[in-house]
Parts: C-alpha cells; sequence; structure tokens
C-alpha cells in the first residue's frame, strides 16, 4: 500500500459521512402524493442525523486533516524507497552472489517495514473515525429517546429501511437541531495502534 492508497483508506473511512450527504446530491426524486401519517409510527436517519450534524462535519474536516498529516508523514519514505529501488535496478548488472542476495534482501525489508507502517495508519485512521462516530452516537442516543416520547411513538424505525413516508413522521430534522443543541465539537486525534513495533523504516 502506498500514501496515495493511504489517502484512498482516509476517504473510505468518511463513507458514513458520504452516505448521510448522498441524497442530497441526487436528482430530485418525483413528486408523489403521501397518505395521511401513521399515528405513533415514527422514522429517523441516524446517518444522516450524524454526518449533517455541526460536530458530524466537523469530524469529516477532522479526519481530512488526519489523512493529510499521514501522507505528509509517509510520502519521503515513500520516495526514499522508490529511489532505492531504481539505484537497484541500475546497479543488478554489476552485483552478483551474496553482494546482491544483500542489497535485494535490505532493498525488501525497507519494502516490508514501509508496508506495515502504512498498514498501521490505515488502522488508526479507521479506528479513529469509528470512535469519534460512537461518541457522536452516544450524545445522539438521548436526544432520540426524548423525541420519541415527546411525539409519542410506538415505533421507531431507521429511514434507510424506508422507500417513502410522510414527512410528518420524520424525526431526523428534530434530532439533528437537538445535537446541534448538545455537542459541536470535541477534541479529535489519531490513534496510535501498536506505535512500538511499527517503527518507521531504517535507512
Amino acid at each position: 500500500m502506498t500514501s496515495r492508497k493511504i489517502l484512498a483508506a482516509g476517504a473510505g473511512a468518511l463513507a458514513a459521512f458520504a452516505i448521510g450527504s448522498a441524497a442530497s446530491g441526487q436528482a430530485a426524486a418525483p413528486t408523489v402524493t403521501n397518505g395521511p401519517p401513521i399515528p405513533g409510527l415514527c422514522i429517523v436517519s441516524v446517518n444522516q442525523a450524524i454526518s449533517t450534524s455541526t460536530v458530524g462535519k466537523y469530524l469529516g474536516t477532522r479526519m481530512e486533516q488526519l489523512v493529510a498529516q499521514v501522507k505528509a508523514e509517509l510520502t519521503p519514505q515513500e520516495t526514499a524507497i522508490v529511489a532505492e529501488e531504481r539505484a537497484f535496478e541500475a546497479q543488478r548488472a554489476t552485483l552478483a552472489g551474496p553482494a546482491l542476495e544483500q542489497r535485494a534482501g535490505t532493498l525488501q525489508g525497507h519494502i516490508d517495514a514501509q508496508r506495515k507502517l502504512e498498514d498501521q495508519r490505515q488502522r488508526e485512521l479507521q479506528a479513529t473515525e469509528q470512535k469519534s462516530v460512537n461518541r457522536i452516537a452516544q450524545e445522539l442516543d438521548p436526544v432520540v429517546r426524548g423525541l420519541y416520547q415527546q411525539n409519542r411513538c410506538s415505533a421507531l424505525i431507521d429511514k434507510g429501511s424506508v422507500l417513502i413516508a410522510n414527512p410528518a413522521m420524520d424525526l431526523t430534522p428534530a434530532a439533528i437541531a437537538g445535537l446541534n443543541a448538545r455537542i459541536q465539537q470535541f477534541p479529535i486525534e489519531r490513534e496510535h495502534l501498536d506505535s512500538a513495533a511499527a517503527a518507521a523504516p531504517g535507512r
């Protein structure tokens, strides 16, 4: 995996937010006539509430910053390995026996160490995103429970499981407002996993 793939992994870590905002980028759906709201039946999109809330947008921005930091860390090492590979290929014809094996082994060791470091950084980004989303979900939970009681709901269904529903039954806007009032941001730093075991490639 290269630092470019780390960027892709970081973007994948933000998939929850992309899903939440995807609906806004789609073409307008045909107008439908809704039946009357069903008493006691409520719907809410937890994903949309998180992704479009102030704190959810902050998390998206912060994750982009962390991905950029990881790229800045890994790119110089990746560049150095590419240069080392080119030098090895240029000198391969002049090397033989133990010298060739030693040089190839050293290069492979640097490549393996770099891959391990990149894999660790990817897992750290994913762990950071998951931990942060869990924190936001914890803040959202009492908001949703309160809305359930305030609206005298008999059942609360996730909006992702519903194709079309009367907007009057949708508690998502109120959930977003409640989450915004409860929290807007919190400290987010990259998680560190087995940092002592995954040292940077030596030179």
